[in-house]
């Protein structure tokens, strides 16, 4: 009971990181750039025993000759062949127990991705309320674009002229006399 959910867990981070960074993925297939992201994520990847030349190299080994992705078989067998080397005092089966340990349940973390900016510039920059011209008219009161409206002239089929004040009141003054 306890390995199968154990395989569970290891299929559901090889579906997360198969469809990190990639709208089009299905999860079935995890590319190059994702099987070192896992490693690195996961510390396979320690610096001393497996380096991310070691991890791009088994990657080749295990993918199809054409291919450049490897499916979830493919994906085991690679863990097979760097779990010797991550894991050197333990026999073949610990240290492949130990590398699954490191990825269970993992997902892909985005470290280092950029912050946005909250200078003062940036502020005076964005601070709709100082904005003169045309540019003025792209932004209601409390500064919340007005989309389509504030950058295309859009045209008012009532039959008044374009700026005219009192548009829509003849009937009111007609029934006033």
């Amino acid at each position: 009971m306890a390995e199968s959910t154990e395989m569970e867990q290891l299929m559901n981070t090889f579906k997360k990181f198969a469809i990190h960074g990639d709208t089009k993925a299905t999860g079935k297939e995890l590319n190059g750039k994702n099987w070192a992201k896992l490693c690195k994520d996961c510390k396979i990847i320690d610096g001393k025993n497996v380096t991310g030349t070691d991890v791009d190299i088994v990657f080749t080994k295990v993918k199809a000759k054409t291919s450049r992705v490897i499916t979830y078989e493919e994906f085991q067998r690679a863990l097979e062949e760097l779990a010797p080397k991550r894991f050197k005092g333990q026999s073949k089966e610990d240290a492949l127990q130990s590398v699954y340990r490191l990825i269970e349940g993992k997902e892909p973390t985005n470290v280092g991705v950029t912050k946005v900016a909250k200078t003062a510039a940036v502020d005076r920059l964005t601070d709709t309320s100082k904005y003169t011209g045309s540019h003025k008219e792209r932004f209601d009161e409390s500064g919340k674009g007005k989309g389509k409206g504030g950058r295309e002239e859009l045209v008012e089929n009532t039959g008044y002229v374009g700026s005219y004040k009192n548009a829509g009141t003849y009937e009111e003054k007609t029934k006033a006399k």
